[in-house]
């Protein structure tokens, strides 16, 4: 859904208030090599079209330090990331002031919209942003930060933590290595399986 704010301007608190409930544009493609999965957007990204737009979330900062792109974008350039081969979509649809507003059910049935979404799209590397809210919608209780064994739905499957900054378990440095380390990963899987190359008119200029 697109945003009537300007770049730049914050939301103000009817902002935030009509964003309750309102759903967020994924930004995807086919074959990219990591597809990075929030939990729900929050009502600052509901208001402004943007995800992880809320100011004092680490998600951008800490996927530049981790070198998966050259500067830190920001929030309103999103569409750049499928030049880079990244893409974000999320676990649950609905925006919520907090993650823990959404019920169980929600994340069940958003986990079988999100196995049907990578099927459908095929990324290399499916990213969760969450290991709580994983746990939850697949009943997956044994899951952990870091690189899993099982695959999920043909993509190999990484557990990152909750970028958001009410989660005090990880400073943005801990955050960026964990970024850092799946960016290892993609890349050592591409170098030994072949890199796929973005569509000329989708690569980053530099």
């Amino acid at each position: 859904m697109a945003s009537t704010l300007n770049r730049g301007v914050r939301p103000s608190r009817a902002d935030l208030a009509a964003a309750t409930d309102k759903l967020l544009a994924d930004v995807i493609a086919p074959g990219l090599d990591v597809l990075l999965c929030g939990i729900n957007p929050g009502l600052w990204s509901a208001a402004t079209g943007h995800h992880f737009a809320r100011p004092g979330n680490r998600f951008w900062p800490a996927l530049h330090r981790s070198g998966f792109t050259p500067r830190q974008l920001r929030p309103d350039e999103q569409g750049l990331l499928i030049g880079y081969g990244l893409g974000i979509t999320n676990l649950a649809a609905r925006a919520t002031a907090r993650a823990d507003e959404l019920t169980r059910d929600e994340l069940t049935t958003g986990g079988v919209i999100l196995r049907e979404k990578v099927e459908r799209f095929s990324p290399a590397w499916l990213a969760v942003l969450g290991v709580t809210a994983f746990r939850t919608a697949f009943g997956a209780q044994r899951v952990h930060v870091g690189p899993q064994e099982q695959k999920f739905s043909g993509a190999r499957l990484w557990i990152l933590p909750n970028p958001s900054g009410l989660n005090a378990h990880f400073t943005l440095d801990g955050l960026a290595s964990e970024f850092a380390a799946l960016r290892a990963a993609t890349e050592h899987s591409k170098s030994a399986g072949g890199a796929r190359e973005a569509p000329e008119d989708q690569r980053p200029r530099r």
